[in-house]
């Protein structure tokens, strides 16, 4: 019979224990919500470059581009495919010189803005 009091009490006490750490009338959480939903929401800085269109794919919607060094990302000259949107291609044609600015995520740059 001891053994089952002690039992009931300590799971009580226990489950009062959970009751009370939910409500944490302590703990000011205000601003914590919009700390959380900017660490999600910050984006990669964005770079800029200048080179040469060197292939356009309207159905990966990627640009190629021959483009010089960009201190920004570290990155040394080279050719490679960048990620944009279909806008972003109006009047562009291979040869062309554009200047251009890119986010680098992962392992995908995506155009922000190009101009000739």
């Amino acid at each position: 019979m001891k053994l089952t009091l002690i039992a009931v009490v300590s799971t009580v006490f226990a489950l009062s224990l959970s009751v009370h750490a939910e409500d944490m009338p302590g703990m000011k959480m205000d601003g914590m919500e919009g700390m959380q939903m900017e660490e999600k929401t910050k984006l990669a800085p964005v770079a800029n470059a200048e080179g040469t269109i060197k292939a356009i794919d309207t159905t990966k919607h990627t640009v190629t581009i021959s483009h010089g060094a960009v201190p920004a990302v570290q990155w040394p000259p080279m050719t490679m495919a960048f990620s944009v949107t279909e806008n972003q291609l109006t009047g562009l044609i291979v040869g062309d010189r554009v200047t251009f600015s890119f986010r680098q995520e992962g392992g995908k740059a995506t155009i922000v803005s190009i101009k000739k």
